[in-house]
């Protein structure tokens, strides 16, 4: 029996109040809030559920036997915990007294699913117009950023869109703990590590994305930009690694951008605010802007916007496609439609350019 399998039959014991939730492919989140109340998401809704541990040492158990499955510690030292099942569903934990309520234990579980743009379609989350437009981006090399808030759906729909990356290209994936899977098949998947109990083994985002440049990829596929690797991935997006696609945590395009360059500050070179700003206006094209709707919990990108530069000390944004509510299904969820507006992008004339010209069927307004 290998190790992944016994350490997968303690877990099932172990999580068995929460087993069934796990199971479920309608639940996306299982949320415990201390041994007496575990809350889920189930299509983008929350709901309180009935299920308890049986007291505070058996959710301690379970969060001691994950720790040891992925070979860290997690005690009043070191309160938090990142972590991954067997399975691949991301966990998180902290302890008391940091968490004030009992062990917060939150588990993402892993999508087994790949979406492609089509799926997006059908889910109503995507209109078919915009679709291809934002296949054709990937083609032409364009740098997208997929920006939205927590639970919106952002690695999804980078999973999706990195279906349209031609299969002969060498794909670099950089992660700090792994979701995404690609469909090509030249794709190299490298994951962050956090330190050991003596401080030693970490591996970080930046350091990973510092070895990719040396890997001869075609793309660099980064799952979220969160601190300082912000710079690194700018100034290569700027200097020869095009069609860069990432996800960063904002809710407008143009936070997206304020939020690319607070970030890059947070790196250890030392440069101005004006040259940060400059370098992000430089290498981002476009932003695909997701929300969540809390009357329905549906997931819908609601803007693509072409990032065209500075004016002074000012992101210039050119809206493309925005969505606007239609109405209603009959089963309540929301109904959107997300059009192009008129706008053509700046690069309109690259597809001609490109010879991708016969991959036009709905966009073809956007690009004469």
């Amino acid at each position: 029996m290998s190790r992944e399998a016994i350490f997968e039959a303690s877990l099932g014991y172990f999580l068995t109040p929460i087993q069934p939730f796990l199971l479920d492919d309608t639940v996306s989140e299982v949320m415990v809030n201390g041994p007496d109340e575990v809350y889920i998401e189930r299509r983008g809704r929350l709901e309180k559920t009935s299920a308890r541990f049986a007291n505070h040492d058996a959710l301690l158990s379970a969060v001691h036997n994950v720790a040891q499955y992925v070979g860290r510690e997690i005690d009043q030292d070191r309160p938090i915990l990142d972590a991954r099942l067997p399975d691949g569903s991301r966990v998180h934990v902290v302890l008391p007294p940091s968490a004030r309520r009992g062990i917060y234990f939150t588990i993402r579980k892993f999508s087994r699913d790949i979406f492609t743009l089509p799926d997006l379609i059908r889910f109503g989350s995507v209109s078919p117009i915009a679709s291809e437009f934002l296949e054709l981006c990937v083609r032409l090399k364009k740098n997208i950023i997929v920006s939205g808030g927590t639970g919106t759906g952002k690695t999804s729909l980078l999973n999706a869109v990195s279906t349209a990356v031609p299969a002969d290209e060498r794909i670099v994936v950089i992660e700090d703990s792994s979701e995404l899977r690609l469909a090509q098949p030249h794709t190299l998947y490298l994951e962050a590590q956090q330190a050991d109990a003596y401080g030693r083994g970490q591996v970080t985002i930046r350091d990973l994305f510092k070895a990719s440049l040396r890997m001869r990829p075609d793309r660099i596929i980064v799952g979220e930009v969160r601190s300082g690797e912000a710079l690194d991935m700018v100034q290569s997006m700027i200097s020869g690694h095009a069609g860069s696609l990432t996800t960063v945590h904002a809710t407008t395009p143009h936070d997206a951008l304020i939020r690319l360059e607070t970030l890059s500050l947070m790196s250890d070179v030392e440069i101005p605010v004006h040259v940060a700003r400059s370098q992000v206006a430089s290498a981002i094209h476009v932003i695909v802007q997701l929300a969540r709707f809390s009357e329905d919990g549906s997931r819908k990108i609601v803007r693509i916007t072409e990032a065209c530069g500075l004016s002074g000390e000012t992101y210039q944004l050119r809206d493309l496609f925005v969505s606007k509510l239609t109405g209603r299904h009959a089963d309540g969820r929301i109904e959107a439609e997300l059009n192009w507006i008129g706008q053509k992008p700046t690069f309109s004339g690259e597809v001609q350019e490109y010879g991708l010209h016969r991959m036009v069927r709905q966009t073809k307004g956007v690009w004469d």
